[in-house]
């Protein structure tokens, strides 16, 4: 009986992924490392293999033919079921995972970052770790994308199971001599209609979202929670933000709470994501266990 090989490469099917996520053969090959030359040639193999288009241009962008856009869903379980494959035969092998990549929301505070990181560094010491910082569904898709093995997100996306990890305390705030303190009173959210609102971008592209009142009729939104705490002390606006990250300013005056007569503080919970829990490493359930123990301390 002859044996049957596929004609096209998993290698392939990736490149020609990464052209449709990145909208051309230049962006991908950058994406990819790689010269554009070799990613051409790469799709070109692929559709004389296939004996159909699967790429047309629209504008200066690529996107995928109907029949493109059908085959890639079917190849992109294939391209992540080899990748997890490929990563559990390293980690197999070595043991200790040699890198352990992290989503981190902004939420969640960096002094428990710091000592997670810094409990994981004293048990793992060869082990490197990238942590991505992110804002809302930027978890997401991260975790989506395969980019991160562990995620720290506000909201779990569809698809994934989380463990509650902690909730996080945001409360309203401007510096001492914003307009608002002037009126002498309790403010409603009538009054902050008219003034600035600080907010964070969500990192995320493809879906982004909204968080939290956004009813001010004028807003800054930034991608660093750091810029806006700053933003907010140097009373160019007012704004949600997390207690944890703003207990300094509120000890020494340079930022105050809004007297609201409603909603001056509002929750919102974490949880930790496993990207692939059946195929977890030592080193990320190792990290995954110095965030739980650091947000369970008081």
């Amino acid at each position: 009986m002859n044996e049957i090989f596929p004609r096209t490469s998993l290698e392939q099917w990736r490149v020609l992924m990464a052209i449709v996520e990145h909208g051309g053969y230049a962006q991908a090959a950058e994406a990819l490392h790689r010269s554009q030359s070799s990613v051409s040639y790469a799709v070109a193999r692929l559709q004389e293999s296939l004996g159909v288009a699967l790429l047309e241009p629209e504008g200066r962008r690529m996107k995928l033919t109907a029949v493109g856009d059908a085959l890639l869903r079917d190849a992109r379980p294939l391209i992540d079921a080899a990748l997890r494959l490929e990563g559990r035969a390293r980690a197999l092998d070595q043991g200790w995972e040699p890198e352990v990549t992290l989503a981190v929301d902004a939420l969640f505070p960096t002094r428990l970052l710091l000592k997670a990181l810094a409990e994981f560094a004293g048990s793992c010491a060869q082990t490197r770790v990238q942590v991505h910082e992110v804002v809302m569904s930027g978890a997401d898709e991260a975790l989506y994308a395969g980019k991160v093995e562990l995620a720290v997100v506000r909201r779990v996306p569809q698809g994934f199971i989380g463990d509650w990890l902690m909730d996080v305390e945001l409360v309203a705030v401007a510096a001492p001599g914003h307009v608002l303190f002037e009126l002498g009173r309790d403010l409603t959210l009538a009054d902050l209609v008219m003034h600035n609102q600080v907010v964070l971008r969500d990192s995320g592209e493809r879906n982004p979202r909204d968080d939290g009142w956004l009813g001010a009729e004028r807003r800054w939104t930034l991608g660093n929670a750091q810029t806006a705490i700053e933003v907010v002390e140097a009373g160019l606006g007012f704004a949600w933000l997390p207690i944890d990250r703003v207990e300094s300013q509120l000890a020494d005056g340079r930022l105050l709470r809004l007297p609201l007569k409603c909603g001056q503080t509002r929750k919102g919970d974490l949880s930790l994501v496993y990207a692939d829990p059946e195929h977890t490493g030592m080193a990320v359930k190792a990290l995954a266990d110095c965030l739980r123990a650091v947000a369970a301390r008081p």
